[in-house]
């Protein structure tokens, strides 16, 4: 299924989805699309391996988690964020390194407290590779963590490389 971008969401310094001067992280990009769904895509590389060639679960875990957290944030200038309460995760392929994955994510419900979503990392060859859902509590970043964007270089990084469709 081919998605037209209609923005992209802000990266950091350190964190690890999202942190581009994070040696360790993932270093994803992440993509709103026109349909209200949130793209991520990244490059798993060795240093985030379980079994030889393989990405580890918890880092797919956390890339989904992130990408449905994030979802909130399609459309929304308030700049709510969201706290998992509850990660629900099915394993059903392995994730081959160093090969770009794609992650999408959605919100499902919400009201004005909490939100739920769902999301899949889906392989190259579009194969479904894991599944999740999440439950989540809105709130403002000042009420979750001291965050100054500047020092934490919270910003749109464009890229030559961004797409304006993307195929899953």
């Amino acid at each position: 299924m081919r998605h037209k971008i209609a923005s992209k969401q802000h990266n950091s310094k350190k964190c690890f989805i999202c942190g581009l001067k994070n040696s360790s992280g993932l270093k994803a990009s992440f993509f709103e699309t026109e349909g209200n769904e949130l793209i991520a895509r990244f490059m798993p590389t060795e240093d985030h391996q379980s079994y030889p060639g393989r990405l580890h679960g918890g880092i797919a875990s956390a890339i989904l988690d992130e990408t449905i957290g994030r979802a909130i944030s399609i459309g929304n200038a308030e700049q709510i964020w969201g706290i998992t309460v509850e990660l629900s995760v099915q394993f059903k392929k392995p994730i081959p390194l160093n090969n770009e994955i794609k992650v999408i994510g959605r919100i499902t419900n919400q009201n004005s407290r909490f939100f739920e979503g769902t999301g899949e990392i889906v392989l190259e060859n579009g194969e479904i590779a894991v599944v999740a859902k999440g439950r989540y509590m809105k709130a403002p970043l000042s009420k979750i963590a001291d965050f100054d964007p500047e020092e934490n270089d919270w910003r749109v990084v464009e890229n030559e490389n961004d797409p304006k469709f993307i195929e899953l």
